[in-house]
């Protein structure tokens, strides 16, 4: 097909923070240095943050480095953290606040930020128009252009207006190549693209397997007499319990609102397990209620989130560029914070690559100065002192694995001469549905727990209705014929939008995917147990658009 093109000295795939950060900095030193650099940003969402799904408490340190000056640039940091609580919650009634000794160091939030992460991304933006970079949002990348020698040259945007079965339409329009010097890949977590550049330049030869969790959120109108703007709750324990591992957070940011939420670890065995169902069980527990009732559910979503830390960080640079962001992987998890590891993974990528073309570079190299300047970043540093984190809670469990985890961070500073690993993937360790304990999840009560239907609607989903389905299967005739008798299909459960269900027709029963429903959190690109579902890029950045998340 013949399409048009246009050139640019780099391209950013996907306007998070990683990718917003790094354009920022390209055009900051370009600037400061009295040269022309044409960057372009592309973003997969209706709008910048359109996607964009975090808690979150925000560390400022990477934002503090790209804008010193960001207070009187108006970024939308407006919720300092005033109370850090962790809790454990023993059963449905029961919950035990921990003593601030027996927190690790990591999991303190004094000095930080609870933010809209959405918010801060169109903040970012602004500042990266205003430095002359063009963002293109409502453009998913579909494909990765290369040069002869196998270098990446820039990307391929997907075509718009095809049918459901693919052909053009009417209003057919064929993507266009993007071609850059050098090229970013920023596209969050379990990026389609990504994965493609790990698999064909060996990025994860080494590493431990990338692990990963399941993140719903929601958005909550506080009852006033309930709001303290501030306050700071991180937990475990029920209703989680020995089924999977994860914890949950409930933070009041501004505006009277509280975004509250559940990390589900996507390693979980059991294939009854619901990661939406029990979130909704979550609300329902004292401590959580007392500060939702009387209030107003607004917004729902979920996204996946990759939790492997330092261990399957994967290499970040190859011929022509880039793998930054949680596209590669750069979560602490010690901290459960990755938008400023995010961040400044994407200031460091613009500096390799700034300085690369102010030398003349005309592009298609493997950076190795960048790796130099990872590790001798604070980046490099954080990470590694939360390496052992993840695999302390999957190998030993919450309580022991806990344990192990303040013992290193209070007293080694993260410092131990040994490294845990944990080299299972995800998928691999699910159980037979008749080896597991079927769970009898309770009815929602519309006031604090909610069905899949309601919740979907308040992601704001969006799609053509005939537009091509984004999800693949590579053997259509799997989930019935394997995963049904075996595992009781649980993409049926683990799918927070209910996109997936085992109908019955004429012919018998089948996988019936209902697309226009996904929330595009990936899940079931990561806990499908023979990788048979396939989530590629939408057409025209449809799916969820969460304005104030």
């Amino acid at each position: 097909m013949q399409r048009e093109f246009m050139e640019f000295d780099v391209v950013v795939v996907g306007a998070g923070p990683a990718g917003l950060a790094a354009a920022c900095r390209l055009a900051l030193d370009a600037r400061a240095e009295g040269r022309a650099i044409s960057v372009c940003v592309v973003e997969k969402g209706a709008e910048v943050g359109a996607h964009i799904l975090s808690g979150a408490v925000f560390d400022s340190r990477a934002l503090d480095e790209l804008f010193p000056d960001w207070r009187e640039r108006g970024a939308p940091l407006h919720t300092r953290v005033a109370e850090d609580d962790l809790y454990l919650l023993r059963d449905a009634r029961r919950a035990r606040r921990l003593p601030a000794a027996l927190v690790p160091e990591s999991m303190h939030n004094g000095g930080h930020y609870i933010v809209s992460l959405g918010n801060l991304c169109r903040w970012l933006a602004e500042q990266a128009q205003a430095l002359g970079v063009e963002v293109y949002p409502g453009f998913a990348a579909a494909e990765v252009l290369y040069r002869e020698d196998g270098a990446v040259a820039g990307i391929v945007t997907g075509d718009m207006g095809r049918g459901r079965d693919g052909e053009p339409g009417p209003g057919f329009m064929p993507g266009m190549e993007l071609r850059a010097r050098y090229t970013l890949f920023a596209e969050g977590c379990r990026g389609h693209l990504g994965r493609q550049l790990i698999a064909r330049f060996g990025l994860d030869r080494g590493r431990d397997p990338q692990h990963y969790g399941l993140g719903l959120k929601e958005l909550w109108d506080l009852d006033p007499a309930k709001y303290r703007p501030g306050r700071v709750i991180h937990g475990a324990g029920w209703p989680l319990g020995g089924e999977a591992g994860g914890g949950f957070f409930l933070y009041h940011g501004e505006g009277g609102q509280a975004v509250v939420g559940l990390i589900v670890d996507l390693d979980y065995r059991n294939p009854w397990l619901s990661p939406f169902e029990e979130f909704q069980r979550l609300k329902t527990h004292p401590l959580l209620a007392a500060q939702l009732e009387g209030g107003r559910r607004v917004a729902y979503g979920a996204r996946a989130i990759a939790k492997g830390g330092f261990n399957s960080l994967v290499k970040m640079t190859m011929p022509g560029a880039l793998l930054i962001g949680c596209d590669a992987g750069t979560l602490d998890v010690a901290r459960i914070k990755g938008s400023h590891t995010a961040m400044k993974s994407g200031l460091l990528a613009a500096e390799a690559v700034g300085r690369a073309l102010a030398q003349g570079d005309e592009g298609g190299r493997e950076l190795a100065d960048f790796e130099r300047r990872y590790r001798d970043s604070w980046l490099f540093d954080e990470l590694y002192r939360g390496r052992n984190a993840g695999p302390a809670l999957r190998r030993l469990g919450p309580w022991a694995g806990g344990a192990f985890n303040w013992v290193e961070q209070r007293l080694f500073g993260g410092r131990l001469p040994f490294t845990l690993h944990c080299r299972r993937h995800d998928a691999e360790g699910l159980q037979p549905a008749a080896a597991s304990r079927k769970i009898d999840y309770p009815r929602p009560d519309g006031v604090l727990s909610f069905d899949r239907l309601s919740s979907v609607h308040l992601a704001n989903v969006g799609h053509r209705e005939d537009q091509p389905c984004h999800l693949r299967l590579a053997d259509p005739a799997l989930p019935v014929r394997d995963h049904l008798p075996r595992y009781a299909e649980p993409a049926q459960r683990y799918c927070p939008a209910g996109v997936y269900e085992i109908v019955a027709g004429p012919a018998g029963e089948r996988l019936q995917i209902n697309g226009q429903n996904c929330l595009h959190c990936k899940s079931c690109d990561i806990k499908d147990p023979a990788g048979n579902i396939h989530w590629t890029a939408p057409e025209g950045g449809g799916g969820p658009r969460y304005p104030n998340m």
